[in-house]
């Protein structure tokens, strides 16, 4: 029998998504398992108390309580990097290792990976946000030389109310953005619900949909030096990277 993994998500506190979807992806995993600890998150927009809920402080706190359970990766599973940028998540992610000594990562830096292994640079970008942070996300996003070709968004202030929109309308945002023809699409969101139309939309589409729960979920597996194709069921991502892990 293979050895435990545990994977440690450091939670939005007002998520309610991400720990039954990620529950749900890893049934499938026999003797992997996922365990949350939560910082305060309610709310987001582009002002300073918003900022300020993504201060290290508080991750590294949390950090320190999943280091506690012998994880073997630890995942900011929150999206906050896509408008605050790519340094704040590396800077995250290096403090937590430092203190803890685990590999940790990011939805937003593993998104990042992830479409580096697709070869994607046009996208097609899909969230519950203000457009205000909707247009940060697409500014930063083009620096890492991103260019996002169709975006929708529902002028959202979250977070916990993310949840409420049903997985039938993060899917039609999904086929209208399709038809500006992306090479991939991130529904970039980690309390939204579109995990399990994932699926269905490649199969319809033919593009790479990169749904951030996944997304947050294929990276702690990776930090962690656990193969991730058994889940692909869930979509093509979790097909990235094994190649060359076999070679």
């Amino acid at each position: 029998m293979d050895a435990p993994i545990r994977l440690g998500m450091l939670t939005p506190s007002s998520n309610t998504v991400l720990e039954p979807v990620t529950a749900a992806m890893l049934a499938g995993l026999p003797g992997v398992t996922a365990h949350f600890a939560r910082i305060r998150v309610v709310a987001i927009d582009l002002g300073a108390g918003s900022r300020g809920q993504f201060d290290t402080g508080p991750m590294l706190e949390a950090a320190g309580l999943l280091a506690d359970a012998k994880v073997h990766a630890i995942c900011w599973n929150g999206t906050s990097g896509a408008w605050l940028g790519l340094e704040q998540d590396r800077a995250i992610c290096e403090v937590i290792t430092r203190a803890t000594g685990i590999p940790a990562v990011t939805a937003t830096l593993a998104l990042m990976e992830a479409l580096a292994l697709l070869g994607a640079r046009r996208l097609g970008l899909v969230t519950p946000y203000l457009g205000t942070v909707q247009e940060a996300i697409v500014a930063r996003w083009a620096t890492a030389g991103l260019d996002v070709v169709a975006e929708r968004h529902l002028e959202d202030p979250g977070n916990f109310s993310f949840a409420d929109h049903p997985e039938a309308l993060v899917a039609r945002l999904v086929r209208e953005v399709a038809q500006a023809g992306p090479e991939a699409i991130a529904i970039h969101c980690t309390n939204f619900r579109g995990a399990g139309a994932v699926a269905a939309l490649e199969a319809e589409t033919g593009i790479p949909v990169l749904d951030s729960i996944a997304v947050a979920l294929w990276g702690a597996l990776r930090a962690a030096g656990s193969p991730t194709g058994r889940l692909a069921g869930w979509g093509r991502l979790f097909r990235l990277g094994e190649m060359s892990r076999r070679d």
